[in-house]
């Protein structure tokens, strides 16, 4: 049952649907959906050959959970980087904005994740069950062992790419290497095998049952687009001044003159993944796919009418009002360029110090005081680092600790440095610097601050 409010022209339509109605969706040819096909094989090979990529002799790009870094080639960002997360979050939201403001859902109907897999699984239902008049009329079969085969042959391969899509995704996070002979060996851990068949769960229900219900009522994106669109917003559009009124003719026939170009074969009802009617005005279940108007452009061909009846326009049909646009671009280059800034000038090493809290400070057989202090370096790159420590801040004091602070490739080394003031020395609480000079590169310096306590 579908409920609609009324509304102008242009404004978007909300319209719900009981959730247990099943949208029987026709599979349609053209260049709408010649693209999203040809997008959609992009994505998906992107997607699994990603982790396969090899850099000097390692996998180039994985979330290691177990040392808590993420290898990007050459870079490995820890926690301690989590601004590079927040910039690439950032940007990506300024884009889709950006996007959305100019061409409204187009993120949604062509490259979504969802839309995606939702599109292979459809694929996969065709090939097995048939067009949308035999799946509709399969449903309706009475049980039988062709029905129960083919349910079961669907169900079957829709499990076998989910299970296959989980294993790409935890090769992100595992060797891709490692888990896909593992895991048939029977050999991964018990948190992968679990984690594998979780996210495999997930796609099955999602791209198998939940399908257009993720797009219409679980998906935020649905609820605030409308906040990003203007006059200017090119969308999936219905002349209604050349469509209506609308109503059935026959072929090689003159169009009556009191009907106009819309011949009323809902297939552009038909073909839609959300199974709405884009005749009756913008709604926000619309992702843009363009599918509806391969379908109408083929019926229009074949009644010889203009193509065009449902076409990506905007109200004004133009592009002028590109303020919201020229402004989420500026945002979005803004943001690149810190990010870039950021990574030009971010450290391969990190220094942090904390001090001895048992003893603030305690005095040595020559009567002189010392500060204890635990250094801990992390070595973000793949070369080994040298360090000398050394003080900035202080006259007179010694430093006690090896000559060179040496720290393996991605790992953290712990070194206990005590520091002797001088004998004589007054202080009670002083600030200072301890500074790490890498040996191979004398300019490149790490510094941080710390306190001395004295008698």
């Amino acid at each position: 049952m579908v409920q609609k409010t009324s509304t102008d022209k242009g404004s978007i339509i909300f319209q719900t649907k009981a959730i247990d109605d099943k949208i029987y969706i026709k599979e349609q040819k053209g260049f709408y959906q010649s693209i999203r096909r040809y997008l959609s094989v992009a994505l998906m090979m992107l997607f699994i050959v990603t982790p396969f990529i090899q850099y000097q002799g390692k996998q180039a790009i994985l979330f290691d959970v177990e040392a808590q870094h993420l290898k990007v080639f050459s870079y490995y960002f820890y926690p301690q980087d989590l601004l590079i997360f927040t910039f690439v979050f950032i940007i990506a939201a300024f884009a889709l904005f950006y996007v959305a403001s100019k061409y409204g859902r187009i993120w949604c109907g062509f490259a979504c994740p969802q839309t995606v897999w939702t599109l292979m699984f459809l694929w996969i239902e065709n090939r097995i069950e048939g067009n949308r008049q035999q799946r509709i009329k399969l449903d309706k079969s009475k049980i039988s062992i062709e029905k129960c085969a083919k349910k079961l042959g669907k169900h079957g391969m829709w499990l076998t790419v989910s299970l296959i899509t989980a294993l790409v995704f935890m090769s992100y996070f595992v060797p891709a290497e490692q888990i896909y002979i593992e895991f048939f060996t029977l050999n991964t851990t018990s948190i992968v095998t679990g984690w594998v068949w979780f996210f495999a769960l997930c796609t099955y229900v999602n791209a198998s049952w939940v399908r257009e219900k993720m797009c219409q009522h679980m998906c935020p994106y649905a609820r605030f687009q409308s906040v990003m669109f203007s006059d200017a917003t090119s969308t999936v559009t219905y002349d209604i001044e050349r469509g209506e009124s609308r109503g059935p003719r026959k072929l090689n026939r003159e169009k009556p003159q009191e009907l106009g170009d819309c011949v009323d074969c809902n297939l552009c009802v038909q073909v839609c993944p959300v199974g709405i009617d884009i005749r009756d005005g913008l709604q926000y279940d619309c992702i843009n796919c363009g599918l509806c108007i391969d379908a109408c452009d083929q019926t229009m061909s074949k009644f010889s009418y203009a193509k065009g009846l449902i076409r990506f326009a905007s109200e004004t049909e133009q592009h002028s009002d590109s303020k919201a646009k020229y402004g989420y671009m500026a945002l979005l280059l803004i943001c690149v360029g810190f990010m870039a800034n950021w990574l030009n000038n971010r450290s391969e090493f990190e220094v942090s110090v904390l001090k001895d809290r048992n003893a603030l400070y305690r005095v040595n057989g020559l009567g002189e005081v010392e500060n204890s202090y635990q250094l801990k370096i992390l070595n973000k790159s793949d070369a080994k680092g040298h360090f000398k420590l050394s003080y900035q801040g202080l006259e007179g004091f010694r430093i006690e600790s090896k000559k060179t602070l040496i720290v393996a490739p991605q790992q953290i080394s712990n070194y206990t440095v005590t520091l002797i003031a001088p004998l004589g020395f007054k202080g009670k609480f002083e600030t200072f610097d301890f500074v790490l000079q890498d040996e191979s590169e004398e300019d490149k310096l790490l510094v941080t601050q710390s306190t001395f306590h004295s008698l």
